[in-house]
């Protein structure tokens, strides 16, 4: 038996050596830790149960039959944060480069099918040089059973990809599939096609990081949600971020104990609010000063600014929060904010957490550029997915909620559940002074007509009693209280059912 035990620890330290002791100081010496160093980090200390450690590939092409390492670059298993179950792979990169085989596509797609048979979230860490090229199609065939498999879990557990190094080719389909996808600078990279192949194609010359790079996927294409410094801080970010999510789409929001209490005032947001109308203000300010312990998870904070979405707690349950945010575009909607908002919208009915929306909105923004590049159609997306979420909608409007924006901003025609104005809101088609220079035309060339006018239209228009008075806006309430009214809102809302019609899958205007 003792030399039985033996020959198992023996396998097990070749294992855990992956591609050896050289190639683990490379992936140090570029500050990347290893596979397993950084399941360490993502798990509860001693947590982790690892699956398939004697894997090996079965590829006998090009003379793979003498490069065999046991696990065959990639670590998969399952473990806990802060207690709760997750099932993660992590690709080891000196192992062949971390490159997908049959049997790696395997392993992933074991850890999948087991997560989705008990309902537990997904982590990917993603450090591969993509396809094994030696096993052609065979790689190629573990790829798209691993994107059949996301397509299925999607809706049903949460699933989240860390970029930790190369992601090219068709590596990047699986984490694009994937909830939420936090990336790291200078040291990971997301690309369909490489710079190289994009000189020859096209003559662009651009740089693994200007392509694909933390950054740029952060800032301007919105594939990735935020960038951190290095594994470390984005390990545990995720740790964090895994604490707001439920395991699966029926097991309810995740509730953390909290000694905030839940009618707890705050006088500062009565003067929020600037007196001009066109002076910008924080929406932050008003998202931490609303939730417990002013603890608020923001995804994508780097890409359209004018909108904010992320996660908070009330009462200690997660709650998803989107927010037009006066100080980037003056909060205008745009086709990346209605994308970001759709996207964020739709995860949050998909996992029965309720959304809260503060609204400041002077419209969609006009111009050649957003009409040719399809406004439209993206803005129908933040439409289409607030109208079809079922789960508990609240609506705060601060300010301004103009034309076709205060529909499709989770307005009560949208079904909201609860929509409460500020004294301050002012809900209308457009602004006084556009309003006046439409309806009364003709007396443009008279300004002390104009302004008359558009005192009589501001002390129609500019507050939200028009709209309380025919029951679009349930209450209007003291900002002070904005906290207690969404507390006392979410606890009745708590058992609510409301069901969309059955379909085999609706039609989002993608």
């Amino acid at each position: 038996m003792s030399a039985n035990i033996a020959e198992m620890e023996r396998r097990r330290a070749a294992a855990a050596l992956g591609g050896g002791q050289k190639r683990i100081d490379a992936q140090h010496s570029k500050g990347k830790l290893t596979a397993r160093e950084r399941l360490d980090v993502l798990l509860d200390e001693g947590s982790f149960e690892e699956l398939d450690t004697y894997v090996e590939h079965n590829c006998t092409d090009f003379g793979m039959q003498d490069q065999i390492i046991p696990g065959d670059g990639i670590v998969t298993g399952s473990g806990t944060i802060n207690g709760r179950l997750v099932y993660v792979f992590s690709q080891d990169f000196t192992v062949f480069g971390g490159s997908l085989s049959e049997r790696h596509a395997q392993k992933m797609m074991k850890v999948m099918d087991n997560a989705m048979k008990v309902g537990a979230p997904i982590i990917g860490l993603n450090d591969s040089g993509g396809a094994r090229i030696q096993e052609g199609v065979a790689s190629l065939g573990g790829y798209a059973e691993v994107f059949q498999r996301n397509v299925l879990a999607s809706g049903v557990v949460p699933q989240i990809s860390l970029i930790m190094g190369p992601c090219a080719g068709g590596a990047v389909y699986s984490p694009a599939m994937t909830d939420f996808i936090f990336m790291v600078k200078d040291s990971s990279y997301m690309f369909v096609t490489g710079p190289d192949v994009v000189k020859t194609v096209t003559n662009e010359v651009v740089t693994q990081e200007e392509l694909g790079g933390a950054i740029t996927h952060t800032t301007k294409s919105s594939v990735a949600d935020i960038a951190f410094e290095n594994d470390i801080e984005a390990l545990l970010a995720t740790r964090d971020f895994f604490d707001y999510l439920p395991e699966n789409n029926r097991s309810g929001v995740p509730v953390r104990p909290t000694s905030d209490p839940f009618d707890r005032a705050e006088p500062s947001l009565d003067t929020l609010i600037p007196p001009n109308a066109n002076q910008p203000y924080d929406m932050h300010e008003l998202i931490r000063k609303t939730v417990d312990e002013g603890d608020f998870f923001e995804v994508q904070p780097a890409h359209a600014g004018n909108i904010i979405c992320g996660f908070g707690r009330i009462e200690g349950r997660t709650i998803g929060i989107v927010a037009n945010q006066p100080l980037v575009l003056a909060g205008v909607l745009d086709i990346n904010s209605s994308k970001k908002a759709a996207r964020f919208v739709r995860f949050c009915d998909a996992f029965e957490i309720p959304i809260i929306t503060f609204v400041d909105v002077p419209g969609f923004l006009p111009g050649t550029a957003q009409e040719f590049n399809g406004i439209i159609k993206h803005g129908a997306k933040l439409l289409f997915a607030y109208a079809e979420a079922t789960v508990p909608k609240i609506t705060v409007i601060t300010r301004k909620a103009y034309g076709g924006a205060y529909d499709v901003m989770a307005s009560k025609h949208l079904r909201g559940d609860l929509n409460y104005a500020w004294p301050t809101a002012e809900i209308a088609v457009m602004g006084a002074k556009g309003a006046v220079e439409i309806i009364f035309r003709s007396d443009i060339g008279d300004p002390e007509k104009i302004a008359q006018r558009t005192k009589e239209y501001e002390d129609r228009f500019a507050n939200p009693f028009v709209a309380a008075s025919r029951g679009y806006i349930d209450e209007v309430i003291h900002p002070h209280n904005t906290r207690k009214r969404i507390a006392l809102g979410l606890r009745k809302l708590r058992n609510k059912q409301l069901e969309n019609p059955w379909k085999k899958h609706d039609n989002i205007p993608l």
